[in-house]
């Protein structure tokens, strides 16, 4: 039986890969840590809390103690845990540091000691900063513009800095934006839909001519697994959707959906820094047999439903809470 421990997985793509994880594979064992901060829910994943295989512990992944007692009991180490707001990112800067830097180190030091036999990171398209044409390739240099991009590029260098110092079996995965259920109403599209169901505006940064590229996270769960079980230790994976659409139009495709006036479109103040373009190129994954399932205006309109369908989950978690800006 695999042992995996898997830390930040009660956030939106952890929840999402653990759950996927239990129905693929029910002989695994799986730990989850996490520290529940805002993103953090035990509500994602209370489907699974009764299976024997699965066991949560509530903790901190800068706690060294804790970490590397729960490492010592797994034989694989699957790291979501990060901080991954942008305009937080630029408020608060310390906590990204923290977290993405400090915590990944924590991570590294416990997997080396106990030596495990795999160390994947989980890590974003934003560490290689914005590009005008074609794709970003893992070879390329990392040139992030945000503290959110940054620390997540100070992570993955240190994980390909253990690899070659200390022959770590790590491996990295940096996916494009991903949206699907569970994901927290801060980030562009849960954040417009829940405003759009309730009939509020939709602040959209500038012109919305900035460009994403999206992927459904089931799609990206797959991935994830795909580089988990035949990805090369030592290499760095792309995973993108192929999906790459304006913010602007981005907003009335969620609009329509949910068949709402574009008049709740509110166009805002640029943030700082904000990235013009991203997009992967995500041979290397592919040449593994990986490719996308999900077309992304059907996954999008399934997406909306299931926030339409889940107030009670999501409400909750904008109450009392000011209208913010997205980081897209």
């Amino acid at each position: 039986m695999k042992s995996i421990l898997i830390t930040g997985g009660c956030g939106f793509i952890g929840s999402n890969f653990i759950r996927y994880m239990i129905e693929r594979y029910p002989e695994y064992k799986i730990t989850n840590l996490d520290k529940l901060t805002y993103a953090g829910n035990l509500e994602n994943l209370k489907d699974v809390v009764h299976l024997p295989n699965y066991r949560f512990v509530k903790g901190d992944i800068c706690d060294v103690a804790l970490v590397e007692s729960l490492v010592s009991e797994c034989d694989y180490l699957i790291n979501f845990a990060a901080e991954t707001h942008v305009d937080r990112s630029i408020d608060a800067p310390m906590d990204f540091i923290r977290t993405n830097i400090r915590g990944t180190y924590v991570l590294l030091e416990a997997a080396k000691q106990c030596g495990v036999k795999k160390f994947l990171q989980i890590s974003t398209d934003e560490v290689y900063g914005s590009i005008d044409e074609g794709g970003f390739k893992e070879t390329d240099p990392l040139f992030p513009s945000s503290p959110y991009s940054a620390s997540k590029a100070a992570a993955d260098h240190m994980v390909l800095a253990y690899i070659i110092t200390h022959n770590l079996p790590a491996l990295i995965t940096r996916s494009s934006n991903n949206f699907g259920p569970y994901q927290f109403p801060e980030k562009v599209i849960p954040l417009f839909i829940t405003n759009a169901l309730e009939d509020k505006s939709l602040p959209l940064y500038a012109d919305g001519s900035n460009v994403r590229d999206w992927i459904y996270v089931l799609d990206n769960c797959a991935a994830i697994d795909h580089v988990f079980h035949k990805g090369e230790v030592g290499e760095v994976y792309n995973v993108g959707g192929g999906n790459e659409v304006e913010n602007i139009d981005l907003t009335k495709k969620i609009l329509s959906s949910l068949g709402k006036p574009e008049s709740l479109i509110k166009h805002v103040k640029d943030r700082p820094g904000h990235d013009k373009r991203y997009a992967l190129d995500c041979t290397k994954l592919k040449s593994l047999g990986w490719q996308p399932r999900y077309e992304f205006d059907s996954a999008l309109r399934s997406t909306a439903e299931w926030y339409r369908a889940n107030k009670m989950w999501w409400s909750p978690l904008k109450e009392g809470r000011k209208e913010e800006l997205v980081g897209v």
